[in-house]
């Protein structure tokens, strides 16, 4: 792992790399990516057939892109019973954080002033779409994260889609599904998954909105069809920026870099910190504790390839620092942590002090670890349950309210050039030939 200190050109050249790091890939990409969605959207189950066999290894017919009822029962069985009650446990605490934070849906239609009502209908999305990864590793974690806000939410139906796997979908997966309320799940994974889901199949129907992260297939094609489609964000590589101030042990730091290194080569982790010699103790730490990780060499080539140490002046050009990173995770390891945050613009999520790790946002502590990534947490958020509803205006005005606004009607139609504008509030307006 590369050790940058501020002002060095190294330092400036590896920040402006990470700066421009984008969710969205190249044109090769999106050639093939193209295909696929067109081929899904013209033979439909037929192309999903096909793609399993070609990018999965797996014959899936037709009759089984479906997980059966069955299966998932099986499923309950075949996990062990202590980590049925971690799921359990998961699912209790991220349902709880959502709708405790969730806005409560009040359906408002007041008097704004005389004779004119104003308000609001908000509705839940009807049918959505859940993209879970199963390449490098599968992600029950992931399937609560999406589901339950929009179960929250009052979603009708939920339906998810996951890669297909020779030794058929993770166990843990299906019951993830079924304890936050799937409604059905298929055996389609990457971009012809998007496909399906955007467009409809015979067997998948069409959904309203796609969430979930996945590869660069999958992040390419929720690009592609949102407008067909709407979908939550273009998800990029996993990602941590670590700050600290030498008060945290360099165990805990190296462990936690490590954490967003091993979900694959392309995770981004960087530790920004006021101390060289903290920095070097990190280093140190890191290589130790590859030695004995199952995962050490996806874990290691993200380091080594996309990793840094970032030696800082002080904590106030730290936070400038992650600012213009805008990471998807900031853990702020250091002694104080709070004063901190009103420092912090852009972050998918803070974790604060040194006994807050990322892994515990992953899994059990509620919020969502669905986060927006590669920059963009400067204009967008975590997943959450407003995510799954939409609004619609309400108005009503009365004829005598009607003609309190004719003047200035008149105005804009005729500084816009559209005439039929104040042509139908006029006639509202005049005293009617038919009384």
């Amino acid at each position: 792992m590369r050790l940058f200190e501020a002002g060095e050109r190294g330092f400036k050249e590896y920040l402006s790399k990470v700066e421009q790091r984008v969710a969205q890939d190249g044109l090769r990409i999106e050639r093939e990516v193209r295909s696929i969605l067109k081929d899904v959207r013209q033979r439909g189950d037929k192309a999903l057939v096909h793609y399993a066999q070609v990018f999965d290894g797996v014959r899936v017919p037709v009759h089984q892109l479906q997980v059966k009822r069955e299966e998932i029962e099986q499923a309950y069985r075949n996990i062990p019973r202590d980590f049925l009650g971690t799921l359990k446990k998961a699912a209790r605490r991220i349902r709880r954080f959502h709708r405790f934070v969730s806005t409560r849906w009040i359906e408002s239609f007041k008097e704004e002033e005389r004779g004119i009502r104003l308000g609001q209908v908000i509705r839940p999305l009807e049918r959505i779409g859940i993209y879970v990864p199963g390449g490098k590793a599968s992600y029950p974690s992931t399937v609560l994260m999406a589901a339950i806000p929009a179960k929250v939410a009052g979603v009708q139906e939920i339906l998810m889609t996951t890669p297909p796997r020779k030794e058929g979908v993770n166990p843990a997966v299906l019951v993830a599904a079924d304890l936050a309320g799937v409604d059905h799940i298929y055996r389609v994974g990457g971009a012809q998954a998007i496909a399906a889901l955007a467009y409809g199949t015979a067997s998948i129907p069409k959904v309203d909105k796609i969430v979930g992260p996945g590869n660069r297939y999958v992040a390419t094609a929720k690009r592609l069809v949102y407008g067909a489609v709407d979908v939550d964000m273009v998800a990029g590589p996993s990602e941590i920026v670590i700050v600290s101030d030498e008060k945290t042990p360099s165990s805990f730091v190296a462990a936690d870099l490590i954490s967003q290194a091993e979900h694959d080569e392309m995770a981004l982790a960087i530790l920004i910190t006021t101390s060289e010699g903290f920095g070097r103790e990190v280093r140190k730490e890191l290589k130790r504790q590859l030695s004995s990780l199952k995962r050490g060499e996806i874990a290691r080539a993200s380091l080594d390839r996309r990793g840094a140490i970032l030696i800082v002046k002080d904590l106030e050009q730290a936070m400038e620092l992650v600012n213009r990173i805008a990471p998807e995770h900031l853990e702020l390891a250091v002694q104080n942590p709070l004063p901190l945050i009103k420092d912090v613009k852009h972050a998918g999520a803070i974790f604060l002090g040194a006994h807050t790790p990322e892994a515990i946002g992953d899994y059990l502590a509620g919020p969502n670890h669905i986060l927006p990534t590669a920059g963009t947490a400067r204009f967008s958020s975590p997943l959450a349950v407003e995510d799954f509803i939409k609004r619609t205006n309400l108005m009503r005005f009365t004829r005598e309210a009607l003609r309190r606004f004719g003047s200035d009607v008149k105005r804009f139609a005729e500084g816009e050039g559209l005439e039929g504008h104040y042509r139908a509030v006029q006639m509202r307006i005049r005293k009617p030939k038919n009384g």
